[in-house]
This record gives structure tokens, C-alpha cells and sequence, in this order.
């Protein structure tokens, strides 16, 4: 078979399952997306120029609207030249967020397009005023609505969709449902396995050295954002460091924002280690940004206590690969989380927003040495049972084949 694959970021979600068709020796793969750095042998790299800064005079609740029907656009260029050149996929494979889907049905008549629903925003009940501390300004609400503008001009394409969890899934409203598959993600289980060694030898990230009977507790997120939690990690520091005089903590992340709001003159990182400073001992403490994945990996298989926490949004392929080294979890109490923990089975679940009872839950996991080990064998059972990359990918070619009507051997 013939795939275009579109993503502004290469291979964005695509990876595994792009490996997994190359691995075959049977199709052919072009992928359309914004020039980086990324590489797969064997695909067939396409650009396009993304949009420029939409205008300050555009009303706010457009901006979103105005830059994807320039990437759809741009993007449908560029699949005019392919075509010109001879290249008609037989299924076109992408993320919707970003509206880059939108005009290729008119490229490609009757060509079905298969996209990721990732996300459907409401103005409650969700992410939005779900953490007193960052309020919504009333006036804003309109906006919050208006950023919906791209997930329902891809559900009129009237083509097919998935999303990775049935919290992402009911977030749609249920007339837009009966199109859109539960697909899971998953984590390669043979990659993101425990290492029963990992806690007889030193951890060193840089001049930060965890020793074997340091108790190491770890928190991962792509940015450090109020979005997955890290005001209330940060301030658990002070009553968990006080408490334990053997626990070091490592919180993995960059500078940037991926969710919410950004300060004006600092990181939020920055923000909160001024906060809370001379109130625990920073030594006790790394922040190295993101790290490279075996690193990251090793840290995970090494982690006394795992912290997972999230306001009710998108849950993260971390906490899947989390679970499936085996981790002993806190997690946050909101929904997308709780789709993946139970409490008292594959983790221990608490306030994304109580630094005092986050630190409490730390504290158990790393005092009931039985509790922790349960946990850890619940995590990675759960992974085996529902976070299988194959189990995934077998699903993944049962939509294909169902859309195309096409058999992939």
C-alpha cells in the first residue's frame, strides 16, 4: 500500500507504526510535514512551510482558525506537486489538530483520510478553571469555544478517526463519536521493562549521583507547567525532604510551555524554585531538563517513587512507559489518569493540586516496602494486558484495513 503520513513534527505519533509497516517490505511511505532534524530510513520526506505569526490585528478567537487554513493550504500544495508527480496514496494518515488534514480530500478525492482526534475543548469539567490558583478570566470563555473550530471542520470532513483513551473519546460530543475509534497507545514492553539491578548500582546525571540506598524519587513531564502538576511537586519538596533524610528527587522536563499560560519574564521552573527558596535542601534536588530516552529510561527502572500528576487533559505517553517499567506510581486524581491507575492496584492515586497529601503518598510508598512492590507487579501487569505496542499496532492495521477495505500483506 501507498501511505501519507502528515504531521507538522516527524513522525509525531507515527513512529512505532511507520517501523512496523516499513519492517514488512510491502508499502511505500511518504510523509508531509515541517522541516526537522528526525530521521527514518525508507521514508520519503516531504516539506512544507508553516504559517506565519498570524497578525496582530486578527480577533484572538480566529487566530487558531486563520493559521490552520494556512498549514491545510500549504500543505495541500505540496500534495498537488506529488500527485503531479505520480505519487496517489491509498490512505492518508494524520494528526488533526493543526488543520493540515483538512483540504487533501480535495487533492485526493475518495482517498480516505484516517486522523487523530486528540482533544475536544469544553469551557468546564475539564482543564479549564480546574485549578483555583490560575482562575479564567469570564471574557476568555468565548476563545475556549473557538478553539474547536478545527476539530469540527475535520468531523465535516466526514472521513474516519481515532483517539488513545475513552476519557479523549467522551470529551467529543456523542453525535461526533460513532466515526471516531478507540485506538490505545501503548509502550514497547521489551524497551520499557523493569531492571531488577538498576537499584544495586549508582544513578549519575552529571555530578548528581543517586547511590543505592538513596530512595530516588522521580517526576517526568515534556515542559515544567502548572498543566502537569509541578507547582504541587515543588511544593511537596519541603515536607518530603524534611521527612526523609535519604530521598533524592529528579523532576525531568524542559523550560518551555506545552499547555496553559506563559510568564512574562521567567520559566516556570524559575517561578517556583524562587517561591520556595532556603524552604528545602536544593542539593536533594536535580532539574537536569529533558534527558536523552536510555537515560531517562534507566532513571524510571531506578525510581523509588514515580509521580504522575496532570490537570484533567491528555494523559502522557510517560505515564504508559511508567507503568510499563514497572514503577510505583502517585498519580493525580482526575479522570485521564484514573483511566490508567487504580488506586491500591497499578498505583496510588491524589490531589493534583495538595502538595501536603502528595507528599504524604510519597512518603507511604517509600515506607511500606510491601505496598510498593504490589504496585509495581500491578503496573506492569496492567501494561502487559493493555499497553502491549503490539497489541496497538495490530489494532491499528485492523482500522487501516477497515477503511481502505485493503489487506495489508
Amino acid at each position: 500500500m501507498r501511505f501519507l503520513f502528515v504531521h507538522q513534527n516527524f513522525p509525531g505519533q507515527y513512529l512505532h507504526l511507520i517501523k512496523h509497516l516499513l519492517a514488512s517490505g510491502r508499502h511505500e511511505i511518504v510523509f508531509i510535514a515541517q522541516p526537522n532534524a528526525n530521521n527514518i530510513p525508507g521514508v520519503r520526506r516531504v516539506f512544507y512551510e508553516g504559517p506565519k505569526p498570524a497578525p496582530d490585528n486578527i480577533h484572538p478567537n480566529v487566530r487558531d482558525t486563520e493559521q490552520a487554513a494556512r498549514r491545510a493550504e500549504s500543505v495541500a500544495h505540496v500534495a498537488r506537486t506529488l500527485k503531479g508527480l505520480g505519487f496517489n496514496p491509498d490512505i492518508i494518515i494524520g494528526h488533526h489538530g493543526w488543520g493540515e488534514l483538512l483540504d487533501l480530500p480535495d487533492v485526493w478525492p475518495g482517498v480516505p483520510v484516517l486522523g487523530y482526534f486528540e482533544f475536544y475543548y469544553r469551557k468546564d469539567g475539564q482543564d479549564v478553571g480546574f485549578d483555583p490558583e490560575f482562575p479564567v478570566d469570564p471574557r476568555l470563555l468565548s476563545r475556549v469555544r473557538s478553539m474547536n473550530v478545527v476539530n469540527l471542520l475535520a468531523l465535516s470532513l466526514e472521513q474516519y478517526g481515532h483517539t488513545p483513551t475513552r476519557w479523549q473519546l467522551e470529551r467529543y460530543p456523542e453525535w461526533a463519536r460513532g466515526n471516531i475509534k478507540l485506538l490505545p497507545e501503548g509502550a514497547l514492553l521489551d524497551v520499557c521493562k523493569p531492571d531488577p539491578k538498576a537499584h544495586a548500582r549508582p544513578l549519575e546525571i552529571g555530578d548528581f549521583k543517586v547511590g543505592p540506598k538513596d530512595k530516588l524519587v522521580t517526576y517526568v513531564a515534556r515542559n515544567l507547567e502548572p498543566y502537569r502538576g509541578f507547582h504541587t511537586m515543588m511544593r511537596s519538596l519541603p515536607a518530603l525532604l524534611a521527612a526523609r533524610r535519604d530521598v533524592k528527587v529528579v523532576l525531568v522536563g524542559g523550560d518551555d510551555v506545552s499547555y496553559g499560560a506563559r510568564l512574562h519574564n521567567m520559566t516556570w521552573r524559575e517561578h517556583f524554585q524562587k517561591e520556595l527558596a532556603g524552604r528545602y535542601d536544593a542539593s536533594r534536588v536535580l532539574l537536569p531538563g529533558q534527558l536523552p530516552y536510555d537515560q531517562y529510561l534507566r532513571l524510571l527502572q531506578r525510581s523509588d517513587t514515580h509521580v504522575y500528576l496532570s490537570y484533567p487533559f491528555v494523559a502522557s505517553w510517560s505515564l504508559r512507559e511508567a507503568m510499563a517499567v514497572g514503577c510505583a506510581i502517585v498519580g493525580a486524581d482526575v479522570d485521564p489518569v484514573k483511566e490508567f491507575i487504580t488506586d491500591g492496584r497499578t498505583g496510588l492515586i491524589t490531589s493534583c493540586l495538595d502538595p501536603a497529601a502528595l507528599a504524604e503518598r510519597i512518603q507511604t510508598l517509600l515506607e511500606d516496602g510491601k505496598l510498593n512492590a504490589t504496585l509495581r507487579a500491578g503496573a506492569r501487569r496492567h501494561a502487559e494486558r493493555h499497553l502491549d505496542m503490539k497489541q496497538h499496532l495490530a489494532a491499528f492495521e485492523a482500522r487501516i484495513r477497515e477503511v481502505t477495505g485493503r489487506s495489508l500483506k
